[in-house]
């Protein structure tokens, strides 16, 4: 139960993170969706900082902590649900250039911000 609440209040700071960044970049249902494409990258950043950090300094005392940040804050961050809705519009509107350019750049940027935030975390310690 304790882990559940852990998840829920992450998940809930996470999905307040998203709303705030989502005021500051609105998105009208034309052109590139940036406010999704910057939270997810900035999800998948942080991701890689915090799995850098946590796979550098793991311990017991600390699973608490893995499952706020990780699972809770940047699961209620992150949109794949929002990434994948925007897609299907591209489609349906025959926009295929803007859904292969949305779906490449966000998959391999991604990637590369995961891959990147790991080696920041290195960096730092």
């Amino acid at each position: 139960m304790k882990q559940l609440l852990i998840v829920f209040i992450g998940g809930g700071l996470g999905a307040i993170m998203r709303f705030l960044i989502g005021k500051l970049l609105p998105y009208s249902g034309k052109g590139f969706p940036w406010n999704t494409f910057c939270v997810n990258l900035l999800g998948c950043l942080l991701i890689g900082l915090l799995s850098g950090y946590f796979l550098r300094n793991s311990s017991e005392n600390e699973s608490s902590l893995i499952l706020f940040t990780t699972v809770g804050f940047c699961g209620g961050f992150t949109t794949f649900s929002s990434f994948a809705n925007e897609n299907l519009s591209f489609i349906r509107s025959g926009d295929f250039n803007m859904f292969l350019i949305y779906s490449l750049l966000s998959f391999s940027s991604g990637i590369l911000m995961v891959y990147f935030g790991i080696l920041i975390d290195k960096q730092l310690h």
